[in-house]
């Protein structure tokens, strides 16, 4: 079937020349032939031969000016209904506008012309124009097929070919659809993670014809979770939208963008000089979106982990290439919210060191490899015992007895450390009933457990709550350690704490000075107690140390918690925090990590108010026999 086509008629070689690019680049797409004349008797020449879906004319050309042009073409009845498109650098000359109107224009543009706007004017008339050759065309098969039917026959024939134009494009519409939710994300527009591996595909075997380079930036959103959690799913989805409208607005036309998913976000980058830009684009697409987003009322700060792998540097195919920058993501994203890390050959071997810690740490849960090991703490005026500390000991069979806390940190399964904290709670609350139990003197010390999950959601706050009353204790019995890390911006946490002190369960910030949350959350969350972290202990007797704990103490007192601080080495520590007026300690000085036995026996002698057996670390020079301290009440 012929195919529209469209005549551009410009005297200038450039404006011509730069015209015919802009559309060129739509022929493809719109499927029609572009025709192109250089004075207006040419243009009269192509119109005599070819039937054109609109003429896009240059008002002032020598010899036959626009104007002159189409009346010519207007004169004669086949080209009279031509649609013309004046073209002009003339602004604001509403003269011509006028003659151009009067002289049968169906446009007026002015340049420089906007590229979208020409291309989508063109894309009318061209449209128009096929819809009328299709029209005409099955307008003279039907009349070649049926001219000797009866005209009844010829309307019913008419109607069952409008039905079935309606059906085709019906399904036409249902298959471009079909073809958009194949290769787009349906909430954001964004190419999607099938057409996103294809395009990376083809981009890397262009690098290998042609020995180039390209670049793929893997994104993902801080604190999505929480927008999610605290704000709504629709805000969520909202704010995903946005970002989407800010990665766009962030790199160039030619650059790929796509969403693999959830807050995941990928950008590749191809041509000349991909790699070189890589982290130029990388700054931008952060400043973007470190910028507030406004939604609903709700301004959401957030911002943007990046991940950055080239090709053929950092991978020798497509899908290695997704794994690397998504590992340099990860590793951006827990070295600072907000990063951007370009991949390292070292982070393949941290990758495969903690997919090894977890599979490690699963296998000890389903063997039995864990126990709990015990440290005592107590009143630093008093030496009396004041609470139990427990340490998840785990009987590596690689490693040997270890403690399990300096592995945890390597496994991302958080789902997994959470099977850890239950497992270590249960075991808490077995081992402070028995102890209970044994003996009715014995001193009924609170038992301390620090998690080693990044927080506590509500199905872990029922467990905890479940295995206090499973072993019959009190609330009180039991004390939950939570990092400055765990708390900082985990604004879901405050329900889960509160229920858990409404029901008696102490809590405790751990390695205070460590990490620094804002003082608010001190303030609000229901915390007893503040655990003051080792290296500040130590830095007692260095210049200025003290001043920085006393400090600390008393930001601790303005607030009403208990200060414990912790891995007491020396007996000068403990009279400088003495002095401080600080409440507890632990460490080497009072006790090493005792088993269940020593730890029971220690107990014991603090029941019958006998003065309690110390168990310092043989590793002290200063501490290498037993000592006695204090009189436990």
């Amino acid at each position: 079937m012929q195919i529209p086509k469209v005549l551009l008629v410009n005297d200038d070689a450039a404006s011509l020349f730069a015209l015919e690019s802009l559309l060129t680049s739509a022929t493809d797409l719109l499927n029609y032939e572009l025709v192109t004349a250089t004075s207006g008797h040419e243009a009269l020449r192509k119109v005599l031969t070819h039937e054109f879906a609109v003429i896009l004319l240059d008002v002032n050309m020598p010899g036959m000016d626009g104007f002159e042009t189409a009346e010519a073409i207007h004169s004669h009845p086949r080209t009279s209904s031509v649609p013309i498109i004046f073209i002009t650098a003339y602004f604001a000359d509403e003269m011509h506008r006028l003659k151009a109107y009067q002289a049968g224009a169906a446009d007026y543009l002015f340049t420089p012309v906007i590229p979208q706007v020409l291309q989508t004017k063109v894309a009318v008339f061209v449209d128009l124009t096929r819809k009328n050759l299709e029209l005409r065309a099955k307008t003279d098969e039907l009349s070649k097929l049926y001219q000797d039917l009866r005209v009844q026959r010829i309307q019913d024939l008419e109607r069952i070919n409008g039905e079935l134009e309606q059906e085709v494009a019906e399904r036409k519409l249902a298959e471009q659809r079909a073809h958009d939710l194949s290769i787009r994300d349906a909430l954001t527009g964004l190419v999607n993670r099938r057409s996103l591996i294809q395009q990376l595909e083809h981009a890397v075997a262009t690098c290998d014809r042609h020995q180039g380079e390209c670049a793929l930036l893997f994104l993902d959103l801080d604190r999505f979770k929480q927008v999610n959690d605290n704000l709504g799913h629709h805000i969520g989805d909202e704010l995903l939208r946005q970002v989407a409208a800010r990665l766009l607005s962030s790199v160039r036309v030619s650059d790929v963008v796509a969403r693999l998913g959830g807050d995941e976000f990928v950008v590749l980058l191809e041509g000349k000089g991909a790699a070189a830009n890589a982290a130029r684009v990388a700054r931008k697409i952060s400043q973007a979106h470190a910028r507030r987003f406004d939604i609903d009322n709700h301004a959401i700060n957030t911002g943007t982990s990046i991940g950055i792998a080239l090709y053929p540097q950092d991978a020798d195919n497509a899908a290695a290439l997704i794994r690397n920058a998504d590992r340099a993501m990860y590793h951006a994203k827990q070295n600072q919210r907000g990063g951007i890390e370009f991949f390292r050959e070292e982070l393949n071997a941290r990758e495969t060191e903690r997919a090894l810690w977890t599979k490690e740490l699963k296998d000890a849960l389903e063997n039995g490899e864990f126990s709990l090991a015990f440290l005592p703490r107590a009143c630093v005026a008093t030496g009396e015992l004041r609470g139990i500390e427990t340490q998840l000991a785990w009987r590596h069979p690689r490693h040997g007895l270890v403690d399990a806390r300096q592995y945890v940190a390597e496994v991302p399964d958080r789902a997994l450390l959470e099977r850890v904290d239950d497992w270590t709670i249960g075991e808490a609350c077995v081992q402070a009933s028995q102890w209970r139990e044994s003996a009715a003197e014995l001193p009924a010390l609170p038992v301390s457990v620090r998690l080693v999950s990044p927080g506590i959601g509500a199905p872990l706050a029922e467990r905890i709550l479940a295995h206090v009353r499973a072993c019959k204790l009190p609330g009180d019995a039991l004390e939950l350690q939570l990092t400055e890390q765990m708390l900082a911006g985990r604004r879901d946490l405050d329900a889960v704490l509160h229920g858990l002190h409404e029901r008696g369960v102490q809590l405790a910030v751990d390695d205070f000075g460590s990490a620094g949350p804002g003082l608010g959350l001190l303030r609000t969350l229901p915390f007893s107690a503040l655990r003051i972290d080792a290296s500040l202990v130590h830095a007692l007797d260095e210049k200025g140390g003290q001043d920085m704990l006393a400090a600390l103490v008393h930001l601790a007192r303005a607030l009403g918690l208990r200060v414990l601080a912790k891995g007491v080495h020396t007996s000068a520590q403990l009279a400088a925090l003495h002095s401080l007026a600080c409440d507890e300690y632990h460490g080497d000085f009072l006790s090493r990590v005792l088993p269940a036995a020593p730890m029971l026996a220690m107990l014991g002698q603090a029941a019958r108010n006998n003065p309690i057996e110390l168990h310092p670390a043989p590793s002290r020079a200063n501490q290498s026999t037993p000592r006695k301290r204090g009189q436990s009440r």
